[in-house]
């Protein structure tokens, strides 16, 4: 599905032509532990984004993670460096901030990456946003990746978390992953492809 001249809107780029932004896959979550893209990572596309929406863990105050399988490999456990920060804010305006989050950086970690911090399990607790990848099927340079999410956190905060690295690989990034912490989840992610 080709966003065409909606891309300035939508995606925030303007001067755009037919096809620059294409919807490559959606897998919807129902009590599931992991969802993978295991196809369609190509060197058709140089960004890819991976939008995730109603991401809602089974088990409270867990945090939504990534990672990824370079060519021929398995295990989702590449290296990575990145680093991670929030805004935050409770409604009884009690809790408020703006900190760096050092439990969720890595440095050469071959862990999975956490793009928020700490989702509520409630029926109306959930988290939203996206992830970036660049040029994942170089096979000269790392991989860089950022990400930015809105969540409920389970202690009735919001948070805008953000998060930034790179995979420290020249091989193909082929294979990406995302599951909690700890427990299944539900949502829906979907891949797209930027030209």
């Amino acid at each position: 599905m080709p966003l065409g001249a909606n891309k300035a809107a939508i995606m925030g780029v303007a001067g755009v032509s037919t096809a620059d932004v294409v919807l490559l896959s959606s897998q919807t979550a129902s009590g599931d532990s992991t969802i993978s893209f295991t196809s369609g990572i190509t060197s058709t596309y140089g960004e890819y984004i991976f939008r995730f929406y109603n991401i809602n863990p089974a088990t409270n105050n867990t945090d939504f993670q990534f990672q990824a399988n370079a060519s021929s490999q398995s295990g989702y456990n590449e290296t990575m460096t990145s680093t991670a920060f929030r805004a935050k804010h409770n409604p009884g305006e009690a809790s408020t901030g703006l900190d760096y989050v050092a439990g969720s950086d890595q440095a050469q970690g071959t862990g999975f990456q956490s793009l928020n911090v700490g989702i509520g399990s409630g029926a109306s607790e959930n988290g939203a946003g996206e992830l970036h990848l660049f040029n994942p099927s170089s096979t000269t340079y790392v991989k860089h990746f950022y990400g930015r999410s809105n969540i409920y956190q389970a202690d009735d905060e919001e948070q805008d978390f953000y998060t930034a690295g790179y995979f420290n690989v020249t091989a193909a990034i082929t294979n990406i992953q995302f599951k909690m912490s700890s427990g299944n989840f539900d949502g829906t992610i979907k891949m797209w492809g930027v030209k």
